[in-house]
């Protein structure tokens, strides 16, 4: 089959692989019908990333069809449509039972490693380094689905690819990230990074009734698309956001604050992003913390900073004085995405959300590698990008 295979860092290539095998009784095979590329993936793409092997395939973001399935697998049958979280996730132990999916205890199958690293195993990814299992991803023609008897969703008949896709990752954690804050009907809600991830942010903080959302952005398309759902946008290129968003709430500061953006967050000339760019550079520190330090900053005291976007691994330079002496609640993680699809499905089904409308691109899987370039560099517009096998 072909697949998007890791090569190195800005390395990934459309090669010939081995097609996937049941490999135990709760498995699947899927036959990928649609997949994305995920900002997460650029993590990779970039060679920030720990964990990574050449030969990896990569992409946690698909769906399609129930090909085969294990003896054990009693939920799925073949010619079965479904979408696939990237968490994956056993059903059965104390985390899964508690609906905290993406820290299962029993699917990462580098659990060792992840527990040199994490001091406890987080649950397997998709695609996502050999930290979090080195299972092979979506971006493919075929993938193996392990416990493929709890995670997957079942997709009705009458829906799409692209109204559905999203359920597997970006639109449940967008969604998480909003459900974090507690929303209150008199919050300001700022995000910052209006990609995909800060887009379902931005959806679900107006969805859930806060009183103004602001998007955190510089690209325009990205701040058109905020716009357009009803939110107030700040180019950080043109305008000191600290100064924007105290005058939007009256010198308070927004009460709840997301980062959209996470590990390779961009700033303009200011001293703290070239900090990190020297660090970085001189591999004494992995991630660029920008966008938490100005949300510690400017939160209004007593509030919540959620932060859905990836880090990796090390940042410099938090200030924990501002986050402890001004109360501020921190909630973060990797998404628990089942805890969401149910509600999100039939929200979908419903017509009260169609996440198709953040699609901007389409190409076939070969094409992936150049799209990967296209979708790092805001090129063309670009937003998202969905691939067809």
């Amino acid at each position: 089959m072909k697949a998007l295979v890791w090569h190195g860092k800005q390395d990934i290539r459309c090669e010939e692989v081995p097609d996937p095998r049941i490999e135990h009784p709760r498995d699947a095979i899927i036959k990928v019908t649609s997949c994305a590329i995920c900002g997460s993936d650029l993590h990779l793409y970039g060679g920030f990333m720990m964990g990574m092997q050449s030969g990896d395939i990569v992409g946690h973001e698909f769906m399609g069809e129930v090909m085969e399935v294990g003896a054990g697998n009693k939920k799925l049958k073949v010619g079965d449509r479904v979408v696939v979280p990237f968490t994956i996730c056993c059903g059965e132990c104390d985390q899964c039972k508690r609906s905290n999916f993406s820290v299962c205890e029993r699917s990462n199958r580098n659990r060792d490693l992840a527990k040199k690293m994490f001091g406890h195993t987080t649950a397997g990814l998709f695609g996502y380094t050999h930290l979090t299992g080195g299972y092979a991803g979506g971006q493919a023609e075929y993938v193996r689905v392990p416990y493929a008897d709890v995670a997957p969703v079942k997709i009705p008949n009458g829906l799409s690819d692209e109204q559905v896709l999203f359920l597997g990752d970006i639109l449940p954690t967008g969604w998480q990230a909003a459900a974090q804050c507690d929303i209150q009907p008199d919050d300001t809600v700022a995000v910052w990074g209006a990609g995909p991830v800060g887009q379902f942010a931005i959806l679900g903080a107006i969805m859930m009734g806060a009183r103004q959302v602001v998007a955190i952005d510089n690209v325009p398309e990205r701040l058109r698309l905020a716009r357009e759902v009803g939110a107030i946008t700040i180019d950080f290129s043109e305008e000191s956001v600290v100064e924007r968003l105290n005058e939007l709430t009256h010198g308070r500061g927004p009460e709840k604050c997301i980062d959209a953006v996470g590990m390779e967050a961009h700033a303009t000339a200011t001293i703290d992003s070239m900090y990190d760019r020297a660090k970085q550079t001189m591999m004494l520190e992995t991630d660029r913390a920008h966008v938490l330090r100005e949300m510690i900053y400017v939160c209004r005291p007593a509030g919540t900073l959620s932060i859905p976007g990836v880090y990796g691994g090390l940042i410099d330079k938090v200030p924990m004085g501002q986050l402890m002496n001004k109360g501020l609640t921190v909630r973060t993680g990797q998404t628990h995405v089942n805890r969401w699809t149910d509600d999100l499905l039939r929200r979908v089904q419903e017509g009260e959300i169609d996440p198709s409308y953040i699609i901007t691109h389409r190409a076939p899987l070969s094409e992936g590698p150049n799209f990967y370039q296209t979708f790092r560099d805001k090129e063309d517009g670009c937003i998202k990008v969905v691939l067809k096998p």
